[in-house]
């Protein structure tokens, strides 16, 4: 059975005052979720633009994972036009729906999302900043403005340094504040892109209350009504998703980020599922020495086994590339953290 320490005991004995964290979907189930686990997302989800079967394909792989679905239409298409090359009328609309899953997706995080900061109580915020004031480099995977709202919560203690690397605009102050690619102090990396996170033209724009005295959570709504869709990275499998981390600027350079740290990382609340290989991949190539992740629930739990089955391959391949890379994986209870309290 993998062995577990708790949260402050992994933190003791991690060797290196260099330590980052990446957070997957737990850090946010953590905080609401009835809301962020993928079954509650599937109930809320608007179906109506598409056709009568994508909501019925869940029922048949017996999901509520969104990316699943689409990785399975999109496979099914390619199938289709394998076996009925003269007639892709079906393979385009299992393609149709794929894509239509994502905006699906997005739709239903941002119509169930908290509506307000203060949705959220303070003492949560000062027990997630608490979490987070360990950490020199904050990753994650999530689309959702929690760790957002968290770090920009100046009532709660304690203080910690945060720069997510955008900036007002050349040209003054707008809706808007803009990434800027120099940015060297940047420390808050979105992997997969934000709600709040949007591509307009040569730029990437992230919406702010502070320009425009409107709630994050209104502005991104008023986008969705409009067609106009986040910088989103929710394609099914790890190559999809490393595809399009690569045809974006932003994106590529969160990733590369992860991959040039060196020291501990800490991960809270990640899978380690099939879609996650690109992140795997990019811990294979950082210089990191130690990695310590969170488990939540038994240790010998099913999910948690595939999970220490992962990560002893990854060991592997590190071991594989000389002795000075190396690789130390130990595990830590994820309810110790109180993340959110």
């Amino acid at each position: 059975m993998t062995d577990t320490v708790s949260f402050d005991g992994a933190l003791a004995v991690a060797p290196e005052s260099n330590k980052h964290v990446l957070l997957g979907n737990g850090f946010s189930r953590a905080c609401r979720n009835e809301i962020f686990a993928y079954g509650r997302l599937f109930e809320r989800a608007d179906f109506s633009r598409l056709s009568p079967f994508a909501q019925q394909a869940f029922g048949v792989l017996a999901t509520t994972d969104f990316e699943i679905v689409m990785e399975g239409l999109k496979r099914a298409a390619k199938l289709l036009r394998l076996y009925h090359s003269s007639d892709t009328g079906i393979a385009a609309q299992f393609e149709a729906d794929a894509l239509g899953l994502r905006e699906v997706l997005v739709s239903a995080i941002a119509d169930s999302h908290p509506a307000r900061p203060g949705d959220i109580e303070l003492t949560q915020y000062a027990a997630c900043k608490r979490f987070l004031a360990n950490f020199q480099n904050i990753y994650t995977v999530n689309y959702d403005l929690l760790l957002y709202w968290a770090v920009m919560q100046d009532q709660a203690e304690p203080a910690i340094e945060c720069d997510d690397g955008f900036r007002l605009p050349e040209d003054g102050p707008q809706d808007w504040v803009s990434w800027d690619s120099s940015a060297h102090d940047q420390n808050i990396h979105y992997l997969h892109g934000g709600l709040h996170i949007y591509e307009a033209g040569p730029e990437i724009q992230k919406y702010t209350w502070c320009n425009t005295g409107l709630p994050l959570i209104d502005q991104i709504r008023s986008a969705l009504q409009s067609e106009k869709y986040p910088l989103f990275v929710a394609e099914g499998t790890s190559d999809q998703k490393m595809a399009r981390i690569n045809r974006s600027s932003f994106l590529g350079r969160t990733y590369r980020s992860l991959e040039n740290i060196g020291g501990v990382l800490f991960v809270y609340g990640l899978s380690f599922g099939e879609s996650d290989g690109h992140i795997l991949r990019a811990i294979v190539r950082s210089r990191i020495r130690h990695l310590v992740v969170s488990l939540f629930g038994s240790p010998s739990s099913d999910a948690n086994r595939l999970i220490a089955t992962k990560l002893e391959e990854l060991q592997a391949r590190r071991a594989s590339q000389g002795a000075r890379r190396t690789l130390n994986v130990a595990y830590f209870d994820a309810a110790s953290a109180a993340v959110w309290g």
